[in-house]
C-alpha cells in the first residue's frame, strides 16, 4: 500500500470494507508483529474516518428532519442499539 492510499480512503464503504480485511488478516494471526502493528496502527485511523463520517451523516440527516417544521425529529441513534446490532 502507498502513502497516498493510507492518507486517504474515497468512501465509507471503502474504508469499512480495508477495515474488515485487516480484521480478518489479524485473527488469522499468520502476519508478523511488525505487519501486526502496521495494520493495527491502520485500523484505527479507519475507524476513526468511519465514525466521524457517520456521525456528520447523522449530523446532515439531523438538519434535513428539522427543516421541515423547525423541531428535531430524529431520536439519538444510541438509544435504539444494543450490543448485537453493533458490527465490531
Amino acid at each position: 500500500m502507498t502513502n497516498s492510499e493510507e492518507t486517504s480512503v474515497e468512501s465509507f464503504e471503502s474504508a469499512l470494507e480495508e477495515l474488515n480485511k485487516i480484521v480478518k488478516r489479524m485473527e488469522a494471526g499468520e502476519q508478523s508483529l511488525e505487519q501486526s502493528l502496521q495494520d493495527f496502527e491502520r485500523g484505527i485511523k479507519l475507524a476513526k474516518q468511519c465514525q466521524q463520517q457517520l456521525e456528520h451523516a447523522e449530523q446532515r440527516v439531523k438538519m434535513l428532519m428539522e427543516q421541515n417544521d423547525g423541531s428535531e425529529v430524529l431520536q439519538d441513534v444510541n438509544e435504539d442499539l444494543n450490543e448485537d446490532d453493533v458490527p465490531w
